[in-house]
C-alpha cells in the first residue's frame, strides 16, 4: 500500500524540476486565452460586424470552452498527469490556433438563410471554441502536478488560480492597448500558436536540450515562413483598435470610385477625382439639407460626427469653399487612410478631431455650428452614448440658434429605435422632422431614416427646389407628414433614451435577427 508521500510525488523527474514553474505555466496559458478572446472580437467583425451580439457570443463561446477544458483537463489529470500530457495539450492548442487563420479566410461558413445571431455564434465557435477548450485543460493538469503535499494543497491551488487571473489581466490589457494596434490580429494569432507550439515541444521532451533547440526552430522558422508566404497578411488594408479597414476599387455608372469597408459594412464610396460625387441616398439628403442652410449664408460652420471615407466633408469643402468644415472621427487610422488612399487633400481646410464625439461635445462650446451631421452609426452597431438626451443637450449647446442637427440611422419594420430617438430629440429641440428612406419601410427588414432636429421650423416647401445636383428632390419625397409621424409615435409606447437607460441593442434585436416584418 502506498503512503501519502508517494501518492503525491510529482510526475516528472527531479533533474527536470528547473523547467517546472506551475504558476508561470498557468500565467502564460491564461494570457493566451484572453489574447484569443480579444482577437476574436476583431476577427469576426469583418464577417458579422460589432454589436452586443458579437461580444456576447465571443464571451459565451470562450467561457464555454474554458469550462469544458477545465472538466476534461481534470479527468485526464487524474489518470495520466505528466509533463508529456501537458506538452501534447499545448501542441494541439497551437495547431487549433493556426486553424483560426484558415477559418477566417473562409468567405462563409453558414447557409445564407441563417439569422445573423446564429451566424455570429457559429462563426465564433468554429474559430475559437476548440483552442479555448484545450487551453482550459492546462490549469487542472498543472494543479495535479503541482500538489506534492496534501497539507499545502489549498495554498498551491490558490497560487495557481491567482497566476491564471494575473495572466488573464496582462493578456487583456496587452492585447487591447498594444498588440492589436502594433501587430494586427493575424500576427498575434500566429505568435500565440508559435509560443504554444514551442512550449508543447519543451514539455513533451521534458526539457532536454533538443527541446530548447526545437522551440527556437519553431519560433524563428515559423515566423520566417509566415512572413515569406504572406500568411500574416489579413484582409485589412489597415487594422486599428476600432476597425478592419478595407479598400476596393469599383465602378458606379461610368465613374471609377473607391469603396471603403469598415469591418463588414460598406461605409463610403469615394471619387478620387470629383469630390462632388455622392452615391448613397442619405448623403444626397445631407447635401439638400446643406443647400437649404447655405441659402441663408454660404459661409457655413459645419461639423460631421464620424468621418468614414470623408466623402461628405470633401463635398462641403468643394461646394461651399468658404465654410469651416470640422470632423470628429474617433479612429485616427480612418483619417490616415483618407489622406493616404482616398484623396483627402492635406491642404484642404477640413479640420479633424480624433476623439469620441461624446468627449468633444462635453467641452464648453468654442464656436456655434450651423450644421451638425451625425454619421457615426455603423449599420446597426450603434454607439448608444451618442443617442441619449444628455448628448443631444450637449450638441444643442454647440449649435447656432437656427442650426440643424441631422442624424442618419438604420432601423427595421417595427421602428423601435427611430421612434425612441425621435421622442428623445424632442426633449431637446422644438422641432424634429423625419425622412423615411423607404416608402414601404414597415415591409422591409431594414431601412435608413434621417432625423432633422432644430429650434427653428423648416420651410419644407423649399426642399422641392433642392436636388443635390442630380435632378431628384429627395427630401421632398422622403419627409414624413404629420399623420405618418403621429402614427409612428402612437403605435407603441414611447421610450426616452438617457445615459441611465439606453436599450438600443435590444431595440435593434429584430433587425440583427433579420426578422420578417410583422403581419
Amino acid at each position: 500500500m502506498q503512503d501519502d508521500a508517494s501518492a503525491t510525488t510529482p510526475a516528472f523527474p527531479a533533474r527536470r524540476a528547473w523547467l517546472w514553474q506551475p504558476n508561470l505555466i498557468v500565467f502564460v496559458s491564461s494570457a493566451c486565452i484572453m489574447i484569443l478572446e480579444l482577437v476574436a472580437g476583431r476577427m469576426i467583425a469583418p464577417h458579422v460586424g460589432v454589436s452586443l451580439y458579437t461580444w456576447t457570443s465571443v464571451i459565451g463561446v470562450v467561457l464555454a470552452g474554458i469550462s469544458l477544458g477545465n472538466y476534461l483537463g481534470g479527468r485526464l489529470a487524474d489518470r495520466w498527469a505528466s509533463l508529456r500530457l501537458l506538452g501534447i495539450v499545448y501542441l494541439f492548442a497551437a495547431l487549433t490556433s493556426l486553424v483560426v487563420l484558415y477559418v477566417d479566410r473562409t468567405y462563409r461558413l453558414t447557409p445564407d438563410d441563417w439569422s445573423i445571431v446564429v451566424e455570429i455564434i457559429a462563426l465564433t465557435a468554429a474559430m475559437f471554441f476548440v483552442p479555448c477548450t484545450l487551453l482550459g485543460m492546462i490549469s487542472p493538469i498543472v494543479a495535479k502536478l503541482a500538489v506534492s503535499d496534501l497539507a499545502t494543497t489549498g495554498s498551491t491551488v490558490g497560487k495557481i488560480y491567482a497566476a491564471g487571473a494575473a495572466g488573464s489581466i496582462v493578456g487583456t490589457f496587452a492585447t487591447g492597448f498594444v498588440l492589436i494596434s502594433w501587430f494586427g490580429t493575424y500576427t498575434i494569432v500566429w505568435g500565440v500558436a508559435l509560443l504554444l507550439g514551442a512550449l508543447g515541444l519543451f514539455f513533451f521532451l521534458a526539457g532536454r536540450w533538443q527541446a530548447a533547440l526545437f522551440a527556437v526552430v519553431i519560433i524563428v522558422g515559423g515566423s520566417a515562413l509566415a512572413s515569406n508566404q504572406n500568411w500574416l497578411r489579413g484582409p485589412c488594408v489597415r487594422e486599428t483598435n476600432y476597425y478592419c479597414i478595407k479598400i476596393y476599387d469599383t465602378q458606379e455608372g461610368d465613374e471609377p470610385v473607391r469603396q471603403v469597408v469598415l469591418d463588414h459594412l460598406v461605409h463610403s464610396y469615394v471619387s478620387l477625382t470629383n469630390p462632388r460625387t455622392l452615391i448613397y441616398g442619405y448623403e444626397k439628403a445631407y447635401a439638400e439639407v446643406a443647400a437649404y442652410r447655405a441659402a441663408r449664408d454660404e459661409h457655413m460652420s459645419f461639423l460631421m460626427i464620424g468621418g468614414g471615407g470623408y466623402t461628405f466633408p470633401r463635398y462641403v469643402d468643394a461646394v461651399y469653399p468658404g465654410s469651416d468644415v470640422h470632423v470628429v472621427e474617433i479612429d485616427p487610422g480612418v483619417t490616415q487612410v483618407a489622406y493616404d488612399l482616398l484623396a483627402l487633400n492635406r491642404e484642404a481646410k477640413i479640420v479633424t478631431y480624433n476623439e469620441d464625439a461624446r468627449l468633444f461635445f462635453a467641452r464648453a462650446p468654442t464656436m456655434q455650428y450651423d450644421l451638425v451631421l451625425g454619421d457615426a452609426f455603423n449599420h446597426y452597431a450603434v454607439p448608444y452614448h451618442l443617442t441619449t438626451q444628455e448628448f443631444n443637450d450637449r450638441v444643442r449647446a454647440w449649435l447656432a440658434d437656427d442650426g440643424l442637427y441631422v442624424i442618419n440611422l438604420i432601423d427595421g419594420p417595427r421602428g423601435e429605435f427611430v421612434r425612441a430617438y425621435f421622442h428623445t430629440l424632442r426633449q431637446t429641440f422644438r422641432y424634429v422632422y423625419l425622412a423615411e428612406g423607404n416608402y414601404d419601410w414597415r415591409k422591409a427588414t431594414r431601412s435608413f431614416f434621417l432625423l432633422i432636429a432644430t429650434d427653428t421650423p423648416l420651410d419644407t416647401a423649399e426642399f422641392a427646389h433642392l436636388d443635390a445636383g442630380d435632378g431628384d428632390a429627395l427630401l421632398a419625397r422622403l419627409l414624413a407628414d404629420d399623420a405618418e409621424v403621429n402614427r409612428l409615435l402612437t403605435e407603441a409606447p414611447l421610450v426616452l433614451l438617457t445615459d441611465q437607460y439606453v436599450p438600443v441593442d435590444q431595440m435593434l434585436a429584430s433587425v440583427h435577427r433579420d426578422e420578417a416584418p410583422p403581419e
